[in-house]
This record gives C-alpha cells, sequence and structure tokens, in this order.
C-alpha cells in the first residue's frame, strides 16, 4: 500500500515486544499514517527522534535506560531546540508519572487498555497540534496529587502575575480548560459559538506564550488557579 504524502510519521517507543507490536500494527494499518520507526528504551527513543524527526512520538513511560520522562523533557521539554510533539502512553487511569510527563513537554497522554480507534483518533489529535487531556483524568490528577500541584502561595505568585494578560473571558476560558473542558463543552457552559471559543483559546496560548492546551493546564495548576475559581 502506498503511504500518502501527507501522511503522520509515527515512532513507536514502548520496551514491551508485544504491546510495541500491537502499537505500530494498528497505526500502520491506517491510510493516513506511517510508522516510521520503533524504540524498546527512552535512550534509543531520543537516538531514533533525531534520526528519523516523526511528527507523532507515541512513548510509554516506564521504560528501561532512560524512562519516558526524562526522554520527553528532552525532546519536548523547554530546552529542546526542535520540540516533536509526544503522545504518552501508560498502564494506570492516573500514572504516578503523569503529571511529569505533561510537565516534562508532552502534548497529551493515554491508556494502555485504548481501543484501537482510541490510539488512532489520540495520534491524530496530537499530530494536529492539539492536546489530548480528558476531564476525567484532569479531576483525577487534581484529587490525587492535589498537593503536588498546587505550589506554596509564594511559588504561584509569579505564575499568576502572568495571567494579568488575560482578558476576563479569557481568563474564565483559562479555569475551563484547566478543568479538562473541550471547546464544545466550554461553548455551552459560557453559551457561546464553537468558532468564539477556539477564538478565545487561541488567544490564551498566544499570550501566555503556551504551545497547546496541556501546557495551559500545567500553567493554571503551578499558578494556584485550577478547579479553584479564583479571580484576578
Amino acid at each position: 500500500m502506498s503511504i500518502p504524502q501527507a501522511a503522520i510519521r509515527v515512532l513507536v517507543c514502548e520496551d514491551q515486544a508485544l504491546v510495541r507490536a500491537g502499537f505500530v500494527t494498528i497505526l500502520s494499518a491506517q491510510p493516513d499514517m506511517e510508522v516510521v520507526g520503533e524504540a524498546a528504551d527512552g535512550r534509543a527513543a531520543v537516538r531514533a527522534v533525531e534520526e528519523l524527526r516523526p511528527d507523532v512520538v507515541v512513548m510509554d513511560i516506564r521504560m528501561p535506560r532512560l524512562d519516558g520522562i526524562e526522554a520527553t523533557r528532552r525532546l519536548a521539554g523547554p530546552e529542546a531546540d526542535d520540540p516533536v510533539k509526544i503522545l504518552v502512553v501508560t498502564t494506570f487511569n492516573v500514572d504516578e508519572y503523569v503529571y511529569e510527563a505533561l510537565r516534562a513537554g508532552a502534548s497529551g497522554f493515554m491508556l494502555k487498555d485504548a481501543s484501537p480507534p482510541e490510539l488512532v483518533n489520540a495520534v491524530r489529535t496530537v499530530a494536529r497540534g492539539e492536546s489530548l487531556l480528558a476531564p476525567v483524568v484532569t479531576r483525577a490528577l487534581i484529587g490525587r496529587f492535589a498537593e503536588h500541584l498546587r505550589p506554596s502561595r509564594a511559588l504561584a505568585a509569579p505564575e499568576r502575575e502572568r495571567l494579568k494578560v488575560l482578558t476576563p473571558r479569557e481568563y474564565e476560558v483559562l479555569l475551563l480548560i484547566s478543568e479538562g473542558m473541550s471547546n464544545a463543552e466550554i461553548a455551552t457552559e459560557l453559551v457561546i459559538g464553537h468558532e468564539t471559543v477556539k477564538t478565545y483559546v487561541s488567544r490564551v496560548l498566544t499570550k501566555l506564550g503556551l504551545r497547546d492546551r496541556v501546557q495551559a493546564v500545567v500553567l493554571a495548576y503551578r499558578a494556584g488557579v485550577a478547579g479553584n475559581g479564583d479571580r484576578l
């Protein structure tokens, strides 16, 4: 089967051979995707990304030699010269490392027991530059790691200061993003159009210098405003 010119180039990084083979089989079967490589540990993943420059990396968290968090940080973190889009996979609904993976630069994450269509949709979502963070996951992260996510008032102050560039409506949209709401859910909550929501989300990301919605969620956590409805 010929690969479309605009196919999404995917690198699969997973230490369990059977799981890795399953991901490769599912993704290779899609007409708009091409699996350009595989890696069984974090160091191999970093080398493969540098050599192959995939559009999306499907990254396991728990891998030998170099774990998925550190690999993600090197490939998509603040110090990465040419950040790559990373979709983190985890065995558990709220893996203790998920938050750190998101802070490291991941564009989202999914569960290993997700269905094939969910995996395919996740890769496409991340490839489009959108984030993948389900509301149930956001709530679980806040509930389980609240003390870890919420910094002291002193540490949160600089991040809260950043938020002052937002208008009241943009700030409201940021709070709803931090709750894991989709654009459609935000539109319903604020009784505004879907395109209007997209405009607000774009403005929020641009004003705050953020890459995607996941970074917006992390910033809201670090500023101490996520999930509590604080006002500026």
